[in-house]
């Protein structure tokens, strides 16, 4: 009488799938009807009133186990023999967000070489979800929350959608040796559900990293140096060359080797552990002064090296070997010296040099803009007289008896020079004696200027 196709997979128990009716014209033992459904699955049928029966659920149902129930019902009378019939109902059961996706793997071990090039893709995580369709369909997502506080973007991105890692940085093994990263599975259920699974991320050690010298120290002009005895047994011990190397593995596998020296015959260093020792006697023929250069070297592919220079001291006294070194520092320092005073004395001399040609440039420039100024201004020059004092004797008897008369004009043009004489002045002259009390008559005056008319004279001087 009624049918239902399909079933969410989470009905509860109990729920009716179909009504049955059921006849059978026969009477008696004849018309009574017995109904049954094949068996392992969760449904039952239930008598409700006469001749009709309910198709219900018995049990919980999962898609995921079986989607799909062809349910046989089987109808029997009573008669001898029994007579039946029966019918077949298909069943869908849909889908229902009840299963979050779930990771292949709950961690994954990520190895990256250092220096890798940003962009570049280091791993694919995949996650499956059971249910169907869109409750199927996967999201991936990057935890952004770290124990050390920093962003989980700044070292991985993740496509959404294929879950492909992507190195966001090029990493350094000296600074970061691994990450532990949480990725995230969401479907697209309503309501959505998501499972986590971990990602360890390991960097590879790369040999980028040359040996450092530790001892003894490289510094410029340097004068320490290993002081052996001349007495000194075959296998003494002088110094040992200390490197490290920040790369790990066998990148970091040091050796060491000799590379020169001034004697070679006379010094060896050990591969493994650096140490300088003798291997003869010291003779009197060995110089003072040994140079040595250690070679280290790491056992990365390809290698890296790095060397360093040893000096040596064969003597039995500091003050033997003070002088040797001495010497040396001495002419050194000599050599430096001179060549700083060298430089100076050269960039005083220019400068003072530079300095003459600009002041007599300026000398030059300031005397030809004056001489023109005043060769312009030459005609309209002011004359300015100078008296001075006109002596007399008053008694006629004194040794000055005429009278001079001066009349100075200068200029600023030294160059050029004229001397005029005037005719004596017929202006009122007096005279004044030392005192300047006395005075000449005015008749005397004009018979004084007209008998040394020749002698007075006015001096016009111009510069």
């Amino acid at each position: 009488m009624s049918k239902s196709s399909s079933i969410p997979e989470n009905s509860k128990s109990g729920t009716v799938v179909s009504i049955l009716n059921i006849q059978d014209p026969d009477s008696g033992e004849n018309g009574n009807v017995q109904c049954t459904i094949n068996e392992n699955m969760p449904f039952v049928l239930k008598t409700t009133s006469n001749n009709f029966y309910s198709l219900v659920t018995d049990g919980e149902l999962d898609r995921e186990r079986d989607s799909t129930y062809n349910i046989s019902v089987t109808c029997s009378d009573e008669g001898v023999p029994s007579l039946s019939s029966s019918v077949t109902l298909s069943l869908q059961i849909s889908d229902v967000n009840d299963n979050a996706p779930i990771f292949e793997s709950q961690m994954y071990s990520v190895y990256i070489m250092e220096n890798n090039s940003p962009g570049l893709s280091i791993f694919t995580v995949k996650a499956r979800d059971s249910d169907a369709n869109q409750n199927a369909r996967i999201s991936y997502y990057l935890d952004e929350k770290q124990s050390d506080g920093t962003s989980v973007s700044t070292y991985l991105s993740i496509n959404s959608e294929s879950g492909v890692l992507h190195a966001v940085r090029s990493f350094d093994f000296e600074q970061i040796k691994q990450l532990s990263f949480i990725v995230k599975a969401q479907d697209g259920g309503s309501p959505p559900l998501n499972s986590n699974t971990t990602l360890n991320l390991i960097i590879r050690d790369q040999n980028d990293n040359a040996p450092q010298i530790l001892y003894p120290i490289q510094t410029s002009g340097s004068l320490v140096a290993e002081i052996v005895p001349r007495s000194a047994d075959m296998g003494y011990l002088v110094t040992k060359v200390v490197a490290v190397d920040v790369d790990s593995g066998q990148n970091a596998w040091l050796s060491y080797k000799l590379q020169k020296a001034t004697e070679r015959a006379l010094f060896e260093v050990g591969a493994q552990n650096g140490e300088i020792r003798t291997i003869r006697q010291i003779t009197d023929k060995d110089a003072v002064k040994q140079k040595l250069t250690v070679v280290v070297e790491d056992n990365g592919q390809p290698s890296r090296s790095a060397t360093v220079s040893v000096k040596v001291a064969l003597a039995d006294s500091f003050p033997e070997v003070l002088s040797e070194f001495a010497d040396m520092t001495h002419d050194k320092e000599y050599n430096e010296n001179l060549t700083f005073y060298l430089v100076l004395a050269l960039a005083v001399v220019s400068f003072l040099f530079i300095v003459s040609i600009i002041s007599i440039l300026s000398v030059k420039c300031y005397r030809w803009r004056r001489e023109q100024m005043f060769y312009k201004s030459n005609g309209n020059l002011p004359v300015i007289p100078y008296y001075p004092p006109l002596y007399a004797d008053v008694g006629g008897t004194g040794t000055l008896q005429h009278v001079y008369n001066y009349e100075v004009c200068r200029t600023m043009d030294s160059r050029k020079s004229d001397l005029n004489y005037a005719r004596p002045c017929s202006e009122s002259i007096i005279s004044l004696d030392t005192c300047g009390k006395d005075t000449l008559p005015h008749a005397n005056r004009e018979r004084l200027a007209m008998d040394d008319a020749g002698n007075q004279y006015n001096t016009l001087v111009c510069k």
